[in-house]
Parts: C-alpha cells; sequence; structure tokens
C-alpha cells in the first residue's frame, strides 16, 4: 500500500477483543452507565473495561460524563464525532455475516468459526 495509507490508523483504534465489542454495546444500546458495560460484557475485567473506555475516550469516540452525587454516577455514549463509524462497523458487521455465510457455503459449517484441519 501507499506510503500515506492510514487503514494502520483506524485499526489501531478498533484492534483487540474488546474495543469493537464495546462500541457495539454502545451503538445498540446508546448511553449506558459502567456497571451495565460490565454486565453486557460479563469476561472484561474491571481495569481492561476502564482501559479500553479511556483510550476510546481519547480518541474521541466515547464520551464519559460524570454525574457528582454519592454514589458517583458515570455514563458513557457515542460522541458526534464517534458516530461517523456508524458505516464502518455497519460495513465490517455486514461483511462478517456475508462471511460466516460464504464459508457456511464452503465447508457447511455454520457455527461461524475457521476449522483448520
Amino acid at each position: 500500500m501507499a506510503d500515506n495509507c492510514k487503514v494502520e490508523t483506524a485499526l489501531e483504534l478498533l484492534v483487540g477483543k474488546w474495543k469493537p465489542v464495546i462500541l457495539y454495546q454502545l451503538f445498540s444500546n446508546g448511553t449506558m452507565r459502567f456497571s451495565e458495560l460490565q454486565r453486557a460484557l460479563p469476561d472484561i475485567t474491571k481495569k481492561m473495561l476502564t482501559s479500553q473506555l479511556r483510550e476510546l475516550e481519547y480518541h474521541d469516540i466515547v464520551h464519559r460524563k460524570i454525574y457528582m452525587q454519592i454514589p458517583p454516577k458515570v455514563e458513557y455514549s457515542i460522541t458526534e464525532y464517534g458516530k461517523n463509524m456508524t458505516p464502518l462497523l455497519q460495513a465490517m458487521n455486514d461483511w462478517g455475516v456475508a462471511h460466516l455465510q460464504h464459508l457456511n457455503e464452503l465447508y457447511g459449517d455454520d457455527r461461524g468459526t475457521l476449522q483448520t484441519k
């Protein structure tokens, strides 16, 4: 690819096990509290969820709103800038669905995983 290709920049933001899943939850459910995200992603640790949310917040994809009350309440949502990712994430999802269908047609495997021999 050309030296000015910025695919790597986009992938850095999306790469990893948790960021796409966190984004999916926020795009699907709108504003969510930290505890709601934890319940929606039971296998993620609190530390990892915090870390991933901070990275997404740094890149202005996720907005963190703190309510000064006792106990403190924190909500996360997709920023206006982050909403620009909607076509990208939708295209990735559509391709994933089509790819699983393709694998099923090739191998008769509807489990959605690539099988190696």
